[in-house]
């Protein structure tokens, strides 16, 4: 079983697939270090040798990934909401940040519907 960066790679998985499970890395970039490695990317996790997760590992050092990569993006946006750029502000308000609808959906940001009392109809 490989360990990169604190992370198991899952063993029944092809080797690019298997580097998505990092945090910062993706297919393409998984694809990328495969190849910079000079790994056969639709090798199986539980296949490779000790040289190979080596050079793996290696190359997944040459990029900012997991807890690094998690600081300097929570960094950022503590960031644009100290300096109340239109971005900070969405983040305080806890309301979508790249121009999303919010009349209709954005329930994932807003979280549940808020209940409004209604006023009672007057009968004739």
């Amino acid at each position: 079983m490989a360990r990169i960066k604190n992370i198991e790679l899952p063993n029944e998985k092809q080797v690019w697939v298997g580097l998505t499970s990092i945090y910062g890395i993706g297919k393409s970039l998984g694809k990328t270090i495969c190849e910079d490695a000079k790994v056969d990317f639709s090798k199986k996790v539980k296949d490779l040798t000790e040289d190979e997760v080596a050079a793996i590992r290696k190359e997944v050092e040459k990029y900012l990934t997991e807890g690094d990569l998690r600081r300097e993006v929570q960094m950022s946006i503590k960031n644009k909401m100290e300096i109340n750029c239109y971005e900070g502000i969405r983040h305080k308000k806890g309301l979508p940040v790249r121009g999303q609808r919010t009349s209709r959906n954005a329930r994932t940001r807003k979280g549940r519907g808020k209940v409004v009392a209604n006023k009672k109809k007057v009968g004739k």
